[in-house]
């Protein structure tokens, strides 16, 4: 291959890189929104409540661990909890990873709002 076709391809691999940025920064740049966490999939909300309890395994935080949850939606933390076992189950998730859920899991079904929260 010669010197001026190795030229060539680079001048035009490096074009097409810029013209690909310039078009993705400032052309048609990705616009985020404020999706909330109970419109997630099932698979991503299952990730947020494995997220949750791992977070729990290291403060014990009853109180933030469910209003963590409390983003899924209305139903009752235990039951986003049980739900996420019943999938962790199903797709081969680790033992540590059903472990934690477990334990989020009982700190769920056995918390107690407090009745006079921190401002």
């Amino acid at each position: 291959m010669s010197a001026s076709k190795i030229v060539t391809i680079l001048i035009a691999l490096i074009l097409g890189a810029g013209l690909g940025l310039a078009y993705g920064w400032v052309v048609d740049p990705v616009e985020f929104t404020d999706v909330t966490p109970d419109l997630l999939r099932e698979d991503y909300r299952v990730d947020f409540v494995l997220m949750t309890a791992e977070a729990y395994q290291n403060d014990f935080d009853s109180n933030a661990a469910a209003k963590r949850l409390a983003l899924l939606g209305s139903q009752p933390p235990a039951s986003y909890v049980a739900s996420a076992i019943e999938y962790a189950g199903l797709n081969a998730f680790t033992p540590d990873e059903m472990r934690a859920l477990q334990s989020l899991l009982t700190a769920m079904q056995t918390h107690q709002p407090d009745a006079n929260p921190n401002p």
